[in-house]
């Protein structure tokens, strides 16, 4: 049975006094949440303030990105070994607007795939096509090429050593969302692919996270659906009270 997943993707907003406000505050809302996994993943200068309060929950953090080298002179970068001794638990990989506005293509997102699994992180490896090849019917090729290119950089030990998350690129801080019917179809393409590419059985014990302006109205009837097993939530994990209430899907 696939616990579900629920990421807070802050992307670049909160500094650290506001993260450590918020996580509080979040806190005072969610209750318990034994059901679900939630990970916060701030900006990196908010890691270590939410890290030591998240030390004492049941909550996890996660990190935006990462370099693939555990050390070197690689100005402005932060290696795998910085956040797991933040105690990360996730790292957030392949995201579309790294692809988009900081190169992160095929190759990069494989080699710090690699490298969060070596050193003990889970790659969140995000996947997923635009709208322009989501027109041209290219949403399955797309989709299979940055999966299978990723994990040329390592395997997981099990399926439960990594997370997809589908983030349609057309959705994101768009306010539109893929009907549950059409993540859904996507969800099970990735679900039967990871099977061939991990072995039998395994493609089962993958978390499929939807990402794509994960509202509290919508995320039900995307939850509802048999191969979702969470969200990456952008915008929306930004308010507390909305945040809360996605943790709690019904």
């Amino acid at each position: 049975m696939r616990k579900p997943l629920i990421v807070a993707n802050w992307k670049m907003h909160n500094t650290a006094s506001e993260a450590s406000s918020f996580v509080e505050e979040l806190l005072g809302k969610i209750g318990e949440i034994s059901s679900v996994e939630v990970a916060i993943a701030p900006p990196f200068t908010a890691l270590e303030s939410v890290s030591k309060i998240l030390s004492k929950t049941d909550l996890v953090l996660a990190a935006q990105n990462m370099y693939w080298e555990p050390e070197g002179a690689f100005t402005g970068e932060i290696s795998p070994v910085m956040l797991r001794e933040l105690d990360c638990r996730f790292v957030i990989l392949g995201h579309s607007e790294r692809r988009q506005y900081f190169g992160d293509g095929d190759g990069e997102v494989a080699l710090k795939v690699g490298a969060a699994l070596t050193e003990g992180l889970m790659p969140i490896l995000c996947v997923g096509e635009t709208l322009g090849e989501r027109e041209q019917g290219k949403t399955f090729e797309i989709v299979e090429r940055q999966v299978r290119s990723a994990l040329d950089g390592g395997m997981p030990d099990s399926g439960g050593g990594l997370v997809i998350a589908y983030e349609p690129v057309w959705a994101i801080g768009t306010g539109k969302t893929a009907t549950p019917e059409a993540a859904q179809e996507v969800h099970g393409f990735i679900r039967g692919l990871l099977e061939n590419l991990l072995g039998e059985g395994l493609g089962d014990e993958v978390r499929i996270l939807y990402g794509g302006s994960v509202k509290p109205d919508s995320v039900d009837s995307l939850m509802a659906m048999q191969d979702i097993d969470g969200a990456l939530v952008g915008g929306a994990s930004l308010d507390a009270e909305s945040f809360a209430r996605i943790i709690h899907f019904k």
